[in-house]
């Protein structure tokens, strides 16, 4: 079964960031995901969550100043701290919301990426992986792609696997958000099946404008929820990690055309 969970950083953003649980809910949603709920505290974030009655499913790592571009620490070797400081936080977050998935993310890289980033990304993940297995919350990483976030660590598939056999532990996983892997390698089939025993969590997006599923582009999401996600055996929630082409309402009509229901 296909299940769709809508992604709040990026739908219903005509409403400020607490009411659109509410504008999701009256949409249909039985869930969402978000970024993390900056500058709202834990109660106020639950509280707009528990009055529309929708289930949250993942939330990104505080990630640090966004308005000078920080994206996350755990790539990023003397930011330790501010790393384990933030990871604690959001599982404070997410423990409070009821999240059991959680997105950690890595950091931009300014010049060479050397074996200290390398180092440094797998020791924080580990540190990670042992406050996630004592809450049974799942961490996953994510590829991004070098247009949406230039000079970010996490940038390849290849990498994120070689990492999670490195720290080597049940709470870490794969995002697999298919926009990211359209616009970083492309061979959609082919990479889906080599990473589906890794994968912990699904976000899609049309590519390369990143809107609807069904809107104008490079992916075909039809063969793609049919013959890869529902044949991978993944029946967990996935991500609406797209930008509305307009309404965020009105363009969900992509879900029944397909055959899908909220």
């Amino acid at each position: 079964m296909i299940k769709f969970c809508a992604n709040l950083s990026f739908l219903f953003k005509d409403k400020p960031f607490l009411e659109r649980y509410a504008s999701a809910r009256k949409a249909g949603f039985q869930a969402v995901e978000s970024g993390f709920p900056y500058g709202f505290s834990k109660e106020e974030v639950v509280n707009a969550k528990n009055a529309a009655g929708i289930e949250q499913i993942l939330i990104n790592t505080l990630t640090g100043d966004v308005t000078k571009g920080e994206v996350g620490y755990a790539a990023i070797p003397g930011k330790e701290i501010e790393f384990k400081d933030s990871i604690q936080t959001t599982i404070e977050y997410a423990k409070a919301l009821g999240a059991r998935k959680i997105h950690i993310m890595s950091g931009r890289v300014e010049g060479e990426v050397t074996q200290a980033h390398d180092d440094a990304y797998v020791e924080n993940l580990k540190f990670a992986a042992k406050l996630l297995e004592q809450e049974n919350i799942l961490g996953v990483i994510e590829p991004i792609n070098k247009y949406s976030v230039p000079k970010y660590y996490m940038n390849s598939y290849e990498k994120a696997i070689k990492v999670i056999n490195a720290v080597s532990s049940p709470n870490i996983k794969l995002q697999f958000d298919i926009f990211h892997l359209q616009l970083i390698k492309g061979d959609i089939t082919h990479t889906m099946q080599e990473v589906k025993p890794f994968i912990g969590h699904i976000q899609v997006a049309q590519a390369p404008n990143r809107n609807e599923p069904d809107s104008e582009g490079e992916i075909n999401f039809k063969y793609v929820f049919k013959a890869l996600i529902k044949d991978s055996g993944y029946n967990d929630w996935i991500g609406l990690e797209y930008t509305p082409s307009n309404d965020t309402v009105e363009g969900l009509k992509w879900i029944k055309t397909m055959g899908y229901s909220l």
